[in-house]
């Protein structure tokens, strides 16, 4: 008899599966997100160099998270799409981590969207 995935386990399943297909490169990092029960974090990642370009998370001093978690979603958007304008990156490879695109992570993709990434 098969043996039921927890939500975790097909979640890492479905990111493995992504991460086949998708990679990121200086000129056009990947956008990858994770969120828990109480916070969501996002990196610009060089997948070739296997460098952070930069971060973001609800975690942190001033950047606490305020209001709800969707809320808290499109605040991070705001500053990783922040973060990449610094470093000059206006295009990125979007990489959702597995979860349904809908709720936290499409607040945060559109955030995101709305403050120049180009996904």
């Amino acid at each position: 008899m098969a043996k039921k995935l927890s939500k975790n386990q097909r979640r890492v399943k479905v990111h493995a599966r992504i991460r086949r297909k998708i990679s990121g490169r200086l000129e056009r990092p990947r956008l990858m997100v994770f969120r828990s029960l109480k916070h969501f974090y996002a990196q610009l990642v060089d997948d070739e160099g296997g460098v952070t370009l930069a971060s973001a998370s609800t975690l942190g001093g001033k950047e606490k998270k305020t209001g709800s978690n969707v809320e808290a979603a499109k605040e991070v958007g705001k500053r990783i799409a922040a973060a990449a304008k610094k470093k000059n990156i206006q295009t990125v490879v979007f990489d959702r981590g597995g979860y349904i695109y809908h709720g936290r992570v499409k607040a945060f993709a559109e955030s995101a969207r709305e403050q120049g990434l180009k996904f």
